[in-house]
């Protein structure tokens, strides 16, 4: 399958990809490893929350949405990589047997500085569903080449498995968003990425050949290897969720547990580094801001600084969040 290039897209450009089906099975099963809330696992479960409803996390809507840009606009081949998310918002819930149809807009473009033959492309994406709701929106960028550019060079890179992680035992107490600390950091432990991993995520929603085969990953410019930065982003949230789990267990033994809600959306979400088979990342987020719900009472919203790193101390992912969380008991 040839790879998109720079000649295949022009500002105003929209395409219209084909529906994709989201089953019950696929819900669950995503938020089992990754998002396991209970609105997102189980429908009794769901009807006493915030949601009321089993509804997709909000981590898989985006991943079926790159799904879905690599078999539309892409053709089936793979771009160059994308440094990020300029924004992207849930807007509506994703249920169990909707179909969800992409809608992408080509909005700017330019050529690399630095790279003679490379560009990029930014776009407006909009997931749609049967009863004529948007979503999600997402504004990012991505890079390609010129038809007939020189390949870049791979760059060398170590491949492995990645070590034992240990989960950590320590525990805090969580807050009321009200009592909660503007600037408290939580660590949320370290994740690893194995080659298995990597391949498997990749086949069920990111199948550029970089995330896919090793041999043709090797030959790219990434060198080796690398994660779907979706599965970077849906990493976090396994380990924000474990870690909140042992906190929300420590609370119980001592008062109430306040509730978390889900996400309006996100801003910033920059993918810094690629993050290889046998990498491990170390998560933490640190609350910002925080104000009470108008729309909520008794709830509020949490905005937070989320950055991950990995073994080797460099920074390789970051975005800034937007949460509702019970604002006082």
């Amino acid at each position: 399958m040839p790879d998109p290039a720079i000649e295949d897209f022009s500002v105003g450009d929209v395409i219209v990809g084909e529906p994709l089906t989201v089953s019950r099975d696929a819900i669950v099963g995503f938020a089992r490893a990754f998002d396991f809330q209970p609105f997102h696992l189980d429908e009794a479960a769901a009807e006493t929350t915030f949601v009321g409803r089993l509804i997709a996390s909000g981590w898989h809507t985006a991943a079926l949405g790159m799904r879905l840009l690599q078999q539309g606009p892409f053709k089936g081949g793979s771009s160059l990589g994308a440094p990020g998310i300029d924004e992207l918002r849930w807007l509506a819930p994703v249920l169990p047997g909707d179909a969800l149809t992409l809608t992408f807009r080509v909005v700017g473009m330019r050529d690399s500085a630095s790279k003679p033959g490379l560009g990029f492309v930014t776009a407006e994406v909009a997931l749609g569903n049967p009863r004529a709701e948007t979503v999600l929106t997402q504004r990012f960028t991505f890079m390609l080449a010129r038809r007939g550019t020189d390949p870049l060079p791979p760059r060398p890179v170590e491949i492995g498995e990645p070590g034992p992680v240990a989960e950590p035992e320590d525990a805090e107490i969580l807050p009321f968003l009200r009592d909660a600390e503007i600037g408290l950091v939580r660590d949320l432990g370290a994740y690893p990425f194995s080659a298995a991993a990597i391949v498997a995520f990749a086949e069920a929603y990111d199948p550029q050949a970089f995330h896919l085969d090793e041999a043709a990953a090797r030959r790219s410019h990434f060198g080796g290897l690398c994660a779907s930065g979706w599965h970077t982003a849906a990493a976090y949230m396994n380990r924000l969720l474990t870690t909140r789990a042992r906190d929300a267990a420590y609370t119980a033994s001592r008062g109430p547990v306040p509730e978390s809600g889900p996400s309006p959306g996100f801003k910033n979400l920059r993918w810094l580094k690629p993050v290889y088979a046998g990498d491990t990342v170390r998560f933490s987020t640190k609350l910002t801001d925080k104000r009470a719900s108008a729309s909520r009472p008794g709830w509020g919203l949490a905005f937070a600084r989320n950055t991950g790193v990995n073994q080797r101390g460099e920074p390789v992912f970051s975005f800034d969040s937007t949460v509702f969380h019970r604002w006082e008991p």
